[in-house]
This record gives C-alpha cells, structure tokens and sequence, in this order.
C-alpha cells in the first residue's frame, strides 16, 4: 500500500522538475509597489495625506506614501513599513486593500504593479518625513480633485489621483451604507460632531434638524450615553453625547441625495 506521504514526495520531486527548465529571464520584469490613502477630517475639511518626492522619478510632486514591495515580506507588511519610513506615522485604524492598478504606462522606470491601501483615521498628528520623502503634510480632498470649481491644486505623480478618487467614492458610498462615519468621530460624540463628518465627506450642508430625525429614527442605532458636553462659545443647550450601537449591521437612513 502507498503511504500517502510517499505520493505527495512524489508529487513535490515531479513539480519540481517541471521547473527545471523555467528561465525567469525569459519573461518581462513586473514590479510591485504598494500606495497608502490615508484620510481624516481637519478643519471642517475631509484631508488626505500627501509625501512631497524628493528622488526621481518626479521628483518634487506630491504623492502617497508607498514604495517598492521587498521580496521578504507582505503586501500588508510593506504598506505599513512604507508609510511609516515616510511619514512616520502608525495608523491606529486597519489598513485595507481598496483595488491594484497596472496601466502599462502608470511608472516611467518599467512596468509597475501597485496595491493600493485606504485607513480612516480620527486624526493625524506627528508627522515626519523621512526615507525619499521630503515633506509630508495632509491636503483637502476638495482641492485636490477640483470639486471645489477652481483647478485642482497641483498635480499627483503617477496615477494618484485616480487612487484617490477612487478611494474618496469608497467612503461616501460607505457612509449611505455603513456605521463607517463613526470612524472619525470616536467612541462617543454629539449629533453636530456625526453630522460634520458627512458634510466633510460628502461635500454638502445638511439641515441639522433633517440629519437628527433621520439617525435617530432608525432603532437602536445610536445610543444615548446620558452625557453632555458643556455648550460652545455661542452658548445653547449642553449636547448630548451617543454611542453606536455595534450590533446594527446596516445603516442606511442618510443617503446623499435625500439630505444634500
């Protein structure tokens, strides 16, 4: 009787092998790089952050933080290394995959493969640029893009703007969806504070009063600390302070066009 670990030797010697007369040179070079799209809201303003590149190729532009993919580790792994050597920041939220991109022309050096990354963050502090980044900084998403009506600010190196974007399209539709808004906000928080978030994201004014009667019509959503927050300068009633509710699967009672 064959053992089965006698069949898969064999099985192993015959894949190898198979390999003997494989030539790594006889194929095209790919590599693979890895960009992280960090955003957070500042100032009223959704905000993504931005390396300014001080090697070639395009040297001197902005871009995200991201590099090369070392050939011991992960693509999680790399994302996470890259973004720390740049900007020095740890993201305290997971990192997750948003799409890859491969335009044959998307890297003058040869073909490029890149596997882009997205993290909300409630905030961004600390900030040092280091490794072939020569300033890192966050710059608003609006601005960016050219949502605002004026040009975009300045133009990203490589096909930044289109990982952006596509990242930025992640997250508003996410917020129709999702508790994701929670992410900027923190454990606890008021009804302007959540409110705030949308606007931010998605670009628009909403009517306060609207914006209550829809979140807190939807059960068990949001949960009453029984806190409040002392008013602000221009005085009013002290806010209530909620929770989300972290067994409600899906949210959908803010949607753009109903709101906006």
């Amino acid at each position: 009787m064959i053992e089965e670990s006698e069949v898969e030797e064999d099985e192993a010697s015959a894949a190898t092998e198979d390999l003997l007369d494989y030539e790594p040179a006889d194929y095209p070079p790919v590599a693979v790089t890895v960009d992280v799209v960090i955003l957070t809201i500042e100032d009223k303003a959704l905000k993504v952050l931005l390396v300014r590149r001080a090697q070639p190729p395009f040297e001197g532009m902005w871009a995200l933080p991201g590099g090369f993919v070392r050939p011991d580790e992960t693509l999680d792994e790399a994302a996470l290394r890259e973004l720390g050597e740049e900007t020095g920041l740890e993201p305290a939220a997971p990192i997750e995959q948003l799409r890859s991109y491969g335009d044959p022309g998307r890297d003058p050096r040869m073909r490029v493969i890149t596997v882009a990354y997205v993290a909300v963050l409630k905030s961004v502090s600390g900030l040092r640029a280091g490794s072939d980044a020569a300033e890192a900084r966050l710059v608003e998403v609006a601005s960016l893009l050219g949502e605002t009506g004026e040009p975009p600010a300045f133009q990203l190196a490589f096909d930044h703007e289109e990982i952006v974007a596509d990242a930025v399209e992640l997250l508003r539709a996410r917020l129709e969806s999702t508790l994701f808004a929670s992410a900027f906000v923190g454990a606890e928080f008021t009804l302007a504070e959540l409110r705030g978030v949308y606007e931010a994201v998605w670009g628009v004014e909403l009517d306060p009063a609207n914006f209550r009667r829809k979140v807190l019509g939807v059960q068990n959503y949001l949960i009453p600390t029984g806190s409040r927050v002392p008013p602000g300068p221009e005085g009013g009633r002290p806010a209530e302070l909620y929770r989300v509710n972290q067994s409600v699967v899906e949210f959908a009672p803010v949607i753009r066009r109903t709101l906006a």
